[in-house]
């Protein structure tokens, strides 16, 4: 198999992080230094989804869009990972990050282990943000009420959690290690990553993703499996967005 040079892997590193990931965190800084020079940052809000259309179908159809392309930068890691060898007999990159089912027990079990360390902590912190004011309140959902918000929401999440893990976590661990970075290194950019595309959210949520994404590249590191991330992702992102939609404004939360 021919091995990339270092050069190359700069390259496809900067275009992956470009059309994915990376975009977002440079969208988020500067969503984050509009709102701060608007108003104080605990007057701001930060929406993760809304409706694209007042007509229902149309919504759908966007929502759905926004799903499948937000996941073509992934297929597109995949393809860069996969070693293509001219036997045909290469190991996929669903082998290299474990994001497979051969173990689906103890994928599910270290997921929702990890949804909950991460999940409960992250209530407290948020709560701390607002009371510092370093955090803008967020509305996980702000979709109409169709019959199709749901399954929706449950996507979106599964979505966030297949990108994020997949691009933040397994591929820029591997090619931050092929171009010679010590773990650590790499496990902190990775988590400055994180924390920096949901710095418009403001501060409390960019320490809590940072810290989460120590927390995540080091489990990675240990099982080389990336399922039981993304099982953790989807969970959290599944109880903010589903449980708002169902009962944030009955409790005063919308």
């Amino acid at each position: 198999m021919l091995v990339p040079s270092r050069r190359r892997l700069r390259i496809e590193m900067w275009i992956v992080l470009g059309l994915s990931l990376g975009q977002s965190a440079v969208y988020s800084v500067v969503q984050l230094l509009d709102k701060m020079t608007r108003a104080p940052l605990a007057e701001g809000t930060s929406t993760l989804n809304r409706s694209q259309s007042s007509r229902e179908y149309f919504d759908l159809t966007y929502q759905l869009l926004d799903i499948i392309f937000a996941l073509v930068p992934v297929v597109l890691v995949i393809y860069f990972l996969t070693e293509h060898r001219p036997s045909g007999h290469g190991v996929t990159a669903f082998q290299r990050l474990g994001l497979n089912f051969d173990r689906p027990g103890k994928d599910l079990l270290q997921g929702f282990g990890l949804a909950a360390l991460i999940g409960i902590p992250s209530l407290g912190l948020y709560a701390a943000g607002r009371a510092l004011g370093i955090t803008t309140a967020i509305i996980p959902s702000a979709l109409d009420a169709y019959w199709w918000t749901v399954p929706v929401l449950v996507l979106s999440a599964i979505r966030h959690g297949i990108v994020e893990e997949v691009i933040v976590v397994g591929y820029l661990l591997d090619r931050l290690g092929k171009l010679g970075w010590a773990m650590p290194a790499a496990i902190f950019a990775s988590a400055m990553l994180r924390g920096s595309y949901h710095l418009y959210q403001g501060f409390g949520p960019f320490i809590g993703n940072a810290i989460m994404g120590v927390i995540f590249a080091v489990v990675y590191t240990k099982t080389r499996r990336l399922m039981p991330l993304v099982i953790a992702h989807a969970v959290l992102d599944i109880v903010a967005f589903v449980g708002f939609s169902l009962f944030g404004k009955a409790i005063g939360l919308g």
